[in-house]
Formats: structure tokens, sequence, C-alpha cells
């Protein structure tokens, strides 16, 4: 048996998540996680639809969007650079219901104020939105800065895991 890509949709308050992975005789891994009208999100065909191999990470997101998990815990096989993938393994450190700062994560990475623009950089190309929490990354001031799913879907998600207040309107 070969490796074959497949994907699903998965409704959400977000709207709906695409998930792109591979079933391999080893077994599934999910590949990328997307929210409708990201920019960089994969193209897939309609016939490589599956949804049997994304059936824990459908469960997985309900009970995330029911208040009831803080971490995923799905195989992945993402593919990047050493610097990609040192920062996006520094994502899965911050905990739910908190934030840190583009700065804070470099620090701690070890990258050099000066090429802070690159962290954000990698931060913006993570394929695994919410399963790596790049959305608890803010600026220094608090402000939202950019999210590749769109600042409002940031805020909701920061609001929903209680990292940000509700907004009283």
């Amino acid at each position: 048996m070969s490796t074959r890509t497949v994907h699903t949709v998965h409704p959400s308050p977000l709207g709906d998540l695409l998930l792109t992975g591979s079933v391999a005789p080893a077994g599934f891994t999910l590949a990328s996680l997307s929210m409708p009208g990201q920019r960089g999100a994969p193209a897939v065909r309609a016939q490589d639809r599956d949804d049997g191999p994304f059936a824990e990470a459908h469960r997985q997101l309900d009970a995330y969007f029911a208040g009831r998990l803080s971490r995923f815990d799905l195989p992945s096989a993402t593919t990047g650079t050493p610097s990609q993938r040192a920062v996006w393994h520094a994502l899965e450190d911050i905990p739910y219901g908190t934030t840190t700062t583009y700065g804070e994560l470099a620090a701690r990475l070890g990258v050099p104020r000066a090429e802070l623009r690159a962290v954000g950089r990698i931060l913006g190309a993570n394929p695994l939105l919410l399963v790596r929490p790049c959305h608890r990354v803010i600026g220094a001031d608090g402000s939202m800065r950019g999210y590749a799913g769109g600042v409002e879907r940031k805020l909701w998600l920061l609001t929903h895991e209680g990292a940000l207040q509700p907004a009283l309107v």
C-alpha cells in the first residue's frame, strides 16, 4: 500500500476547518489544519476526501471547542527548516489560557532581537493552526498582530481559552 494524501472538513465556530493528512502503512499523520480564507491553505481535490482517518482529530477538535480539551495529541508530520521546527515545537509549551510575546518566544529560543520578524514569519507559516497554538503569541504591547487565520479568529480563540476577557458590547 502506498501513501495517500487525504482531507476532511471539520465544522467549527470559526467556520469549516480544512484538515489534510497522509495515510500510510505505518498509520495516519496530520499534515495541516487551516481556516476558511487562509492564505497558503493547501489545495485539495474532492475525490481525495476521506473522513475516516480523521476520526481522532474530529473528536479532539469537538472537545476543544466544547472547552474539554486544552492540548492536542495528534500524530503529525510537517516539514520545515530546523528554525521552523524549533519555533513550532516551542509553541506546544505555551499553556492553554495564557499568552506569550514574540520577544519572549524568541528569547526562549535564543533568537536575537534583530531577528524577531523571522520568528513572526515562521509563526505565519505554521501549517497546524490550533494544534500548534500560534494564536497564543501576541505583541509586547498586548496587540494581536497577525494570525494566518485572521485576527478576529485569534481574538475568538484567546477568549475561548480564557486568556482574554469577553468584550462587552
